[in-house]
């Protein structure tokens, strides 16, 4: 599904001025595709694979890349760690910018090791599922929360409107983000997550983790999944599974670097005994989360009695995804006061804090607004932008005079 890409653009540019550029993401969220589709033939790829030596990487990684001297595509790089060293020493030799483009789907191992070793010399870019905006082909256009944030004031969000002919909320979580997952008819999509669940803990998890039970953790795959939305609490997740916390904690780690997990950390200034240290964790793919609840249709999430979980943690994954194409990247954080006041996410970005509240209301009303309210009370002396409710609403709209409801598959009007 070669849909525009709010990413291309950025990735274009790191490629023009850096030797090496490594594109890291979940498998199947098109990577592969979005660099052949930039690059084209132009560009020689070699895609590595786990058992076999393709083009010798891992035996003499030196004459793979003396034959392409130029330029060089190596696909899901994490296979060959051998590389590494000599893509290093080959950089060192000549600086140029454009040598190599890199892709992997994990960010342990070979991805950590390559940000060590070619430290100055490459640029790490993580690449996301389908944003909204990129589902409905318009991913070449700057995204809500790109406009919002260079402007937070009412007259940005008064130009904002609802997706032309935006996908139905249930169906959206239901198919989640992947590239795939949107193409297929909506009765096949549990049929792609089946197979996606099983290759993910079968091949990736237990070959670069050392995961020895994989039943037990396709169980904590499942455990996450119903937890999403929550704060993490490893040891509530062990207990469950009959696993120690260090083992949940490890797990949900192995979850997060196969970007398959995001953990939301406590913001705070200097309040520690005030507000929770906890960070909240979210699925990144609200497909993914559907299928590990044996949820078999769009009907089956419209009762679904943690929905608005679901619908929390794909507005999150969705801004997460916007959020990642912006330089520097803007920082999420959540806040939650031990008096219960709390807010679903707080975005800071250029020394300005944005509060976001995500409710499942096509109606919001002021007290939807309670979290940004007590936050702006608790920390009067902050740069606090106007606060966001984003729900299924129809429209863009004052909630309160420093809060607007933003429907959930918002797109500026008007592009600058």
């Amino acid at each position: 599904m070669n849909l525009p890409r709010a990413a291309a653009p950025r990735l274009l540019e790191l490629v023009r001025h850096f030797p090496v550029v490594v594109v890291a993401g979940a498998r199947q969220v098109g990577k592969t595709t979005l660099v052949r589709s930039l690059f084209g033939e132009e560009w020689p790829m070699v895609t590595l694979d786990p058992t076999l030596d393709v083009s010798g990487a891992r035996a003499d990684p030196d004459l793979l890349l003396a034959s392409h001297p130029d330029r060089l595509i190596v696909d899901e790089v994490q296979y060959a760690p051998e590389l590494v060293a000599a893509i290093k020493r080959s950089v060192d030799r000549d600086r140029r910018p454009g040598r190599f483009v890199l892709t992997g789907s994990q960010q342990w191992s070979v991805l950590r090791n390559m940000a060590e070793s070619l430290a100055g010399r490459a640029v790490f870019f993580d690449l996301h599922g389908f944003t909204l905006q990129e589902a409905a082909g318009l991913g070449a256009r700057r995204s809500w929360l790109a406009s919002w944030l260079a402007a937070p004031e009412a007259a940005t969000l008064g130009r904002f409107v609802r997706l032309p002919n935006g996908p139905p909320l249930n169906e959206r979580l239901f198919r989640g983000t992947l590239p795939e997952a949107n193409a297929l008819p909506v009765h096949l999509v549990p049929d792609f997550f089946g197979g996606y669940r099983r290759t993910y803990i079968e091949r990736d998890v237990r070959l670069l983790a050392d995961v020895a039970d994989a039943q037990a953790f396709g169980r904590f795959l499942s455990l996450a999944a119903a937890l999403t939305a929550q704060e993490v609490n490893s040891s509530e997740l062990g207990r469950e599974l009959g696993v120690s916390p260090p083992t949940a904690r490890r797990w949900l780690g192995l979850l997060a670097a196969s970007y398959q997990w995001l953990e939301v950390p406590a913001w705070s200034r200097n309040t520690v005994k005030r507000v929770s240290a906890r960070a909240k964790g979210h699925m990144v793919d609200s497909g993914l989360a559907c299928a590990s609840q044996l949820l078999a249709s769009p009907a089956a999430v419209d009762v679904y009695p943690r929905r608005g979980a679901l619908f929390e943690s794909a507005v999150v994954a969705d801004l997460t995804a916007q959020a990642s194409v912006l330089s520097p990247r803007p920082q999420l954080w959540h806040w939650r006061a031990h008096q219960g006041a709390e807010l679903d996410l707080l975005i800071e970005w250029n020394g300005v804090l944005h509060p976001v509240e995500v409710k499942l209301h096509s109606h919001p009303k002021p007290a939807d607004a309670r979290g940004t309210d007590a936050f702006r009370a608790a920390y009067p002396r902050e740069r606090v932008a106007p606060g966001l409710v984003v729900a299924p609403a129809g429209e863009v709209r004052a909630l309160t005079p420093t809060t607007w409801v933003v429907p959930w598959d918002a797109v500026p009007a008007a592009q600058p």
